[in-house]
């Protein structure tokens, strides 16, 4: 899959650099950015039909670069769902983190505070009724 993905973004450089050169070379209306580059050069080296031939090679570069564009987006895509499908299967087999209830709030000690009794720092624990009744019961 990388391999395939690399040569597809090294085709698309390649493209895009070609576009670039032959939209340069080829000669504007108003002889602008094309003159620059030595128009007149194109038309001794490829012939007096330069414009009709740069157009069509303009027009199927720009078919290839969009074909090249929809297909790396599609790869891309296609990687990106692979490895999240390899990541769930990872997490199948971690187990899950335990979730710890939030913290209760700090309860304060008779040795921490010298002012407080057992009863004030306790008060669901009656001191009453400790021990559990062992025997027959008193009539």
């Amino acid at each position: 899959m990388h391999l395939l993905i690399n040569f597809c973004l090294l085709l698309f450089v390649v493209v895009a650099a070609l576009m670039v050169l032959v939209i340069l070379m080829q000669r504007p209306k108003s002889e602008g950015l094309g003159a620059a580059f030595g128009a007149g050069v194109t038309e001794n080296i490829f012939g007096a039909q330069t414009t009709n031939v740069l157009v069509k090679f303009t027009t199927w570069l720009t078919g290839i670069f969009f074909a090249l564009t929809f297909a790396l987006s599609v790869l891309y895509a296609h990687q990106s769902t692979a490895s999240s499908a390899f990541r769930r299967e990872l997490m199948k087999n971690q187990p899950s983190p335990q979730t710890s209830p939030a913290p209760a709030a700090p309860k304060s000690s008779a040795a921490s505070s010298p002012g407080t009794t057992a009863a004030q720092t306790s008060p669901a624990v009656s001191p009453v009724a400790t021990t559990a009744p062992t025997g027959s019961p008193k009539p």
